[in-house]
């Protein structure tokens, strides 16, 4: 706009009706820009942005003060009558593993390391604080047990790896769906028959690969579409599913799809996000990973994750081919695993099974200088969030020594019964109990409070953005739903609990955007998560829309926190489009109750791309 020394000035009423009307639209700019973004940083706010930063890319101003927060904004509500849809081409955004960031920032990962697969998630001033729109002709997705063997082709129109591992029986387009017909690079005539195979080489009753429940945690690295893991489940194993956004594109989407538990990850320089001890069997069928580089750190974070006695499944040209380069490969990596103390006990066709040892024996017999080393005795080896990979085989403590399973008890009397490991974590039997109780009491709760609503089948994936114990899991254990457990950051302790309760689940810091597609968990349920993350200096409102990022449309939100909490999050369910249906109460005083709680469960709206896109 011009200023004034730049008009002619003919009367001093053209003046004043000038001034009067820049004060007008001054005013009227004023409404509307906060009407769309409020919460949104304004150009040299915090420092954060700059003159015509984008508004969806900059960060929600934080405030220090989260109880301040809430009151100042009750007495003077600045929250958004809507925000921003994104642009379509971001309908399947993970931030943290955006490798368009990657370039943008002009980092340089090392990809012989797969550090481009790792998490590099955008600072604040370059965060996407626009709502994630669903793709064109996205539909409901087909409800559990149909969906573990066809989606809608629409909600994930790729179709690449269809065409790509045909031969291999992955996935067949199949009109408006795509179905699983169960195969695998090396199980063609199906998941099934192969998990068998595997049961029959290890001389299980049965040929059943629980074993009477003692194989319960499954980690299959480079799972593909989750085939062997969909096919656990009816032996009650539940398998974490892992696979990297590589040139396989979607395929951890295409899982969690199918209802399959699964997750983004890869073996690159960094820990996996889980505790020692978690696995009763690791698998890895033709997952091209090469198990030798680094003096075998990626075979050794096996070996960490891996409980006593527990196997590594592995089928690879390497493990029967007779050809100069996989004898090489084979012999170098028996060499190294012979060297960690594993030992072979069955290999047949394109399978190799190795078992990890029971006790320390093993390594206190080896020749001086053998490699790879013994962990410090000050390392954690439970520390999981950014931690680098190490290469040393972690030994077990006094307690653990001879320990099979880590002395857990079979499936399903795991559930309920304490582990050995609480005393790590200061709990006691009757504290476990207890939280199991009052967790079972809480859910039956949630579930009358959305029955008016709440149809059979319409929630499989479930993530518990707060697990503590693992009580909300326990307590869904009769329904047919999988949850992913996730451990905050100031409570990663606990987590080892939750894999020892046979479920799984991962750490996490909810400052940054979690590692899924959009659109992949049926309910989110956050227990004192939003209390937390304010004592870090964290947005709410970043929270918020991270949240609907990750529910499904018709999916389910349910908040329990404080009575201010859920009084400014409420007024956000206009702008989220939550306001399909929502329910409030306040619930009973329990012995998990730290003050004064309500409940507020909400269900997001199916919304197509429309106005206020950016």
């Amino acid at each position: 706009m011009k200023s004034k020394s730049e008009f002619v000035p003919h009367a001093n009423a053209v003046k004043y009706v000038l001034i009067g009307a820049i004060a007008v639209l001054g005013l009227v700019g004023l409404y509307y820009g906060s009407s769309v973004a409020p919460g949104i940083s304004r150009s040299g706010e915090d420092g954060l942005g700059s003159e015509g930063a984008d508004p969806v890319l900059v960060g929600f101003v934080p405030r220090r003060d989260l109880d301040d927060l809430f009151a100042d904004r009750e007495r003077n509500p600045d929250v958004p009558r809507s925000i921003p849809v994104c642009d379509m081409r971001f309908s399947e955004l993970i931030p943290c593993l955006d490798r368009n960031l990657i370039y943008q920032m002009k980092l340089k990962p090392n990809l012989t390391l797969m550090e481009h697969y790792e998490r590099h998630c955008p600072p604040p001033e370059r965060r996407y604080n626009c709502l994630i729109p669903p793709p064109v002709g996205y539909k409901i997705p087909i409800r559990w047990p149909a969906s573990r063997d066809e989606v809608w082709r629409a909600n994930i129109p790729h179709t690449h790896l269809a065409q790509e591992k045909s031969d291999q029986h992955w996935m067949v387009v199949n009109g408006d769906k795509i179905n699983f017909p169960g195969g695998g690079t090396h199980f063609h005539d199906g998941a099934d028959k192969y998990i068998m195979a595997v049961a029959k080489m290890l001389k299980f009753p049965g040929d059943k690969l629980h074993n009477g429940g003692s194989i319960r945690n499954v980690l299959d690295v480079g799972c593909g579409v989750a085939s062997f893991g969909a096919y656990l489940l009816p032996l009650d194993i539940m398998a974490m599913s892992l696979a990297p956004n590589d040139v396989h594109e979607n395929q951890i989407q295409f899982a969690l799809e199918r209802g399959i538990p699964s997750t983004l990850g890869v073996l690159g320089t960094k820990r996996l996000p889980y505790p020692s001890r978690s696995f009763e069997l690791a698998h890895c069928s033709r997952c091209r990973i090469d198990w030798l580089q680094r003096d075998g750190i990626l075979l050794l974070e096996l070996d960490r994750l891996l409980r006593p006695g527990g196997y590594f499944v592995y089928s690879s040209p390497e493990a029967y081919a007779h050809d100069p380069e996989n004898r090489k490969i084979w012999n170098s990596m028996y060499d190294l695993l012979r060297r960690m103390c594993w030992r072979v006990v069955a290999k047949k066709d394109q399978t190799v099974i190795w078992a990890k040892p029971m006790s320390n024996s093993c390594y206190l017999k080896r020749d001086q200088g053998t490699k790879p080393p013994l962990c410090s005795s000050d390392a954690d080896p439970d520390a999981s969030w950014n931690v680098l990979m190490k290469a040393c085989i972690t030994p077990y403590s006094a307690r653990m020594h001879r320990e099979r399973w880590s002395g857990l008890v079979p499936w399903p009397r795991r559930l309920t019964a304490p582990p050995p490991r609480l005393e790590e974590i200061g709990v006691t039997p009757a504290e476990f109990q207890e939280d199991t109780s009052v967790w079972r009491s809480r859910v039956d709760e949630y579930w009358k409070q959305m029955r008016p609503i709440f149809h059979k089948n319409s929630i499989r994936n479930v993530m518990d953005m707060n697990s503590n114990l693992g009580g909300f899991a326990a307590a869904l254990n009769d329904k047919d739903v999988w949850v992913m457990n996730v451990a905050p950051v100031h409570a990663s302790a606990k987590l080892k609990i939750i894999y020892d309760r046979g479920f799984i689940g991962t750490v996490h810091d909810w400052c940054e955007a979690f590692s899924t597609y959009p659109r992949t968990y049926d309910l989110l349920h956050a227990w004192e998560v939003f209390s937390e993350i304010d004592e870090r200096n964290c947005g709410v409102e970043d929270l918020l829309i991270e949240m609907d990022r990750i529910l499904r449309p018709e999916g389910f939100v349910i908040i329990r926190d404080k009575p201010s909490v859920i009084n400014y999050i409420r007024k956000y369910l206009l702008a989220l489009r939550w306001d399909g249906w929502s329910s409030e109460v306040e619930p009973r005083v329990d012995s998990l109750s730290s003050s004064e709680e309500r409940v507020l469960i909400m269900r997001k709206k199916l919304w197509t791309e429309g106005a206020n896109t950016i």
